[in-house]
Parts: structure tokens; sequence; C-alpha cells
């Protein structure tokens, strides 16, 4: 009976101030965010504090800190908000002229350096008032947990070998090519795998300790290792790093063609065969059946679909 009764006490007004205040670690803050009076925030949050029996937010120095409690709690207050976004929503379908939802796209920036941006252009020229969050791949990897919880919806990427318990739908397929200076000397003299192998390599930094990139898990395969002396944790910045040194990146070809033509770069092929670059959208059961989450997978799709180059099209599946 106790806890019904604490139960019929908990309004999800109540649940978005706790969120909001315990994220934003300040009253006056979450009254902005919140479109109330801080007095009224005030209020709530010492409703809060009486229903949960911990001061929740306390002062530390010039600031306000959640206690261990309150860190507890933000998590389950995300998911109960983000339940309820979607409770009503899909039951009455989705209109993206009128909708009001949040996307959240965790995305790997090895894709086509354009197609977040069209892809985030599309989303709110045809739904105006939703709102869009792009999420870098988390350094841990744990898709399962991020898309089961709904800390996003979707998750695109490249993987050699796709999760096979999620969702998927292929986007396209890429040619494995190497992007080097317009003044390397492979450019005059040519080179075959030993010499590709010793040139100096650049590579994204690992997402975590110990993890190996697609193509060196290729070069794995045929019992091949690169001579890597770079690392960078945004690929966006390496063609330029290539353009002014002798390092080599090798990557899909329909990246590298957006940076030769601005940069002083060239494309070359590589010495040792490679399979084709696959790029993937993942996503949870949880969201399979949502006409919202389907309209958004349409979208990267679409985007996918407007980028590829034809030698690319015949990759793409249905999901």
């Amino acid at each position: 009976m106790r806890d019904q009764t604490l139960f019929d006490k908990i309004d999800l007004h109540l649940i978005r101030v706790l969120h909001t205040v315990l994220t934003d670690r300040s009253v006056s803050r979450a009254a902005i965010r919140l479109g109330m009076y801080q007095p009224a925030v005030s209020a709530a949050l010492k409703r809060l504090r009486e229903l949960s029996g911990d001061p929740l937010l306390v002062r530390s120095g010039s600031g306000m800190v959640p206690t261990d409690a309150a860190l507890r709690m933000i998590e389950p207050a995300a998911s109960i908000l983000r339940s309820a976004e979607v409770l009503f929503s899909d039951a009455r379908g989705f209109d993206p002229q009128t909708a009001t939802n949040t996307f959240r796209v965790a995305a790997s920036d090895y894709l086509d350096p354009m197609f977040l941006p069209m892809f985030v252009t599309q989303v709110k020229a045809q739904a105006p008032l939703c709102k869009i969050e792009i999420h870098p791949l988390s350094p841990d990897s744990n898709y399962h947990g991020h898309l089961s919880l709904g800390d996003v919806d979707l998750v695109i990427g490249n993987w050699l070998k796709p999760p096979e318990d999620l969702h998927m739908a292929r986007l396209f397929g890429d040619e494995i090519v190497s992007l080097v200076s317009a003044d390397h000397p492979v450019l005059r003299r040519g080179w075959d795998a030993e010499t590709w192998l010793a040139a100096e390599h650049v590579a994204p930094t690992p997402m975590h300790p110990g993890a190996r990139g697609i193509i060196d898990q290729m070069l794995d395969a045929q019992d091949l290792q690169r001579n890597i002396t770079a690392r960078c944790a945004h690929f966006g910045l390496i063609p330029d790093m290539v353009a002014s040194s002798l390092l080599v990146l090798t990557t899909g070809r329909q990246y590298c063609e957006r940076f030769a033509a601005r940069l002083p770069v060239r494309i070359v092929e590589c010495p040792v065969s490679f399979p084709r670059l696959m790029y993937y959208q993942l996503w949870h059961e949880r969201t399979h059946a949502s006409s919202s989450a389907r309209w958004l997978r349409e979208r990267i799709k679409s985007v996918a679909a407007s980028l590829r180059s034809p030698a690319a099209a015949a990759a793409v599946l249905e999901p």
C-alpha cells in the first residue's frame, strides 16, 4: 500500500523537473529550460526531496552537485521521459509536419562527409518541429545498451561483422583505396604490397584500448600488418594531414573523393586486395515497429542513395 501511495504522488511533470534540475545542476537554469518560474521549480524540487527522502542537489563550492542517489535517478528519469514522448505519438501515427520528436543518431565520422549535413537538412525540411541530436560512436562500443535504453535511435557505421542480434539495413558499399599527397613518391614510382605496407600510414584512434580498425581487421585476415605512424581521433582532419605529409590514409573511395576536389591529394589503388567497405544502420527491437523510427530509417536510406556512386548502387539492400 505504501508503494502505491508513493506512486500516486508522482506525475510526469515531476519527473521532467527532476531530470532537468539534475542535469543542469541549477534551479534557475532548469526554470529557464522548463519555461517555469524559479519558485515553482523550487517547490517541485522540495516535493521531490520529500518523496525520495534525499536532498538530491547539494551545494559544493559556488555551485550545486547531485547526490549519489540523485545520480542514479538521472538515467531512469530520462528513460521515462523518452517512453512518454512516444507513448501516444505512434498510436496516432507519425506526421512529420507536426511531430515534435527528438531523433538521436550515433554515427561514425568515417562516413561520406556530406552524409550527416544532408541528413540533418532533409529531416529539418520534412519535419521542421523535430529535434536532431548527432552523437559520436561511443568509446565503449556498447551499441546494444545505448539503443535499448533509448540513448540513441540509430547507429550508423561500418563493421566487418555487424551485430547479429540488432536489426540492420545495409546502406552502401565502397571500394577501399588510399589517399596520398599530390607530391607523394608513389605517384611517380608506384608501389607493391610490400612498399604499401611499409609506407607511413595514418589511422583513426581506436575507440577503446586494443580495438582494431576495420582496415587492420581485414589485414589481420591476410596475416599482414601495415606501418601506422600517426593516429587521430578526428577522422575529418586526416585528409588535411595527408595533404602536407607522406602519410597514407586508406578508406572508402567515396570519402576520399570529397577531399580530392579541394585538397592537393590523389586517390591511388591499394596493392593489397580488400573486400568492399560496407556501411550499415542498426536499430533495436524496441523501435522496430515505431512509425517515427521507420520514417527516420527511410531518411537515412534516402540520403545514402543520393550520395552513393553508381558502382556502389548494387551493394544497397532493402531492410
